[in-house]
C-alpha cells in the first residue's frame, strides 16, 4: 500500500461495502459500530489507534472532512458518508438503508 495516508484511506475505504475508521476508546465510534451491527451490517473497522500509520490517516480524514474531530468516519460503497452526525441524519431521514442495499451491505 502507498505511503500517502490519503491514498491509503481511499484504498481501504473502497475494499468493503461499509468501512468505519475508528479509535477504540471513542464512544461515538462505538455507537456507530453498534448502529450498523444492530441493522445486520458487518462493517470493516479500522482502529486508527492500533495502526502504526493511524495518526497520519487520522490527519488525512480530518482534511477530508474539514473537521478537527476525525472519527468515526464512515464510507459506504467506497463513498464518504461522513461522521456520526451525517450517519444518524441519513438513518433518521431514511436514506441510510437504501445506501447500504446499493453497496451490497444489506439484503433485506
Amino acid at each position: 500500500m502507498g505511503s500517502d495516508p490519503m491514498e491509503r484511506v481511499v484504498k481501504l475505504a473502497s475494499e468493503s461495502a461499509v468501512v468505519i475508521f475508528s479509535v477504540s476508546s471513542c464512544c461515538m465510534c462505538h455507537a456507530v459500530k453498534r448502529l450498523f451491527c444492530g441493522m445486520g451490517v458487518n462493517p470493516t473497522v479500522y482502529e486508527l489507534d492500533q495502526d502504526l500509520r493511524g495518526k497520519d490517516m487520522e490527519r488525512a480524514l480530518m482534511r477530508l472532512l474539514g473537521n478537527p474531530q476525525a472519527v468515526p468516519v464512515v464510507f459506504i460503497g467506497g463513498k464518504l458518508i461522513g461522521s456520526m452526525d451525517r450517519v444518524m441524519a441519513s438513518h433518521i431521514n431514511g436514506t441510510l438503508v437504501p445506501l447500504l442495499k446499493e453497496a451490497g451491505a444489506l439484503w433485506l
